[in-house]
C-alpha cells in the first residue's frame, strides 16, 4: 500500500522508498505517464536522519558512479 506524500513543509519531513531519486521512486509518474502516482511509501521521520540518509544516499552515487538513466540499474537489499 502506498501513501499519498507529506507536504514540502511537513515536520518532521518525510522520507519515501523507493528513494525519490530512482525512476522507481517517488518521480517515476514524472517519467512514466503509465506509471501509478503515488506508487510508494513515505513516514515522518527526524529531519537529522533524513539529511544523513540523503547524504549517504549521495555519497553511493558519486563511489560507485551511478549515472541518470534506465542502463544503471541498482539493488537495494534491505537489512534489519
Amino acid at each position: 500500500m502506498s501513501l499519498q506524500p507529506c507536504d514540502d513543509h511537513a515536520n518532521p519531513p518525510c522520507d519515501e522508498y523507493p528513494f525519490a531519486s530512482t525512476y522507481e521512486g517517488a518521480a517515476e509518474h514524472d517519467c512514466d505517464a503509465e506509471a501509478r502516482e503515488f506508487n510508494f511509501s513515505a513516514k515522518p521521520i527526524p529531519g537529522d536522519d533524513n539529511q544523513a540518509g540523503g547524504n549517504i544516499l549521495k555519497s553511493f552515487y558519486a563511489k560507485n558512479r551511478v549515472i541518470d538513466g534506465m542502463d544503471d540499474g541498482f539493488i537495494v537489499k534491505i537489512v534489519t
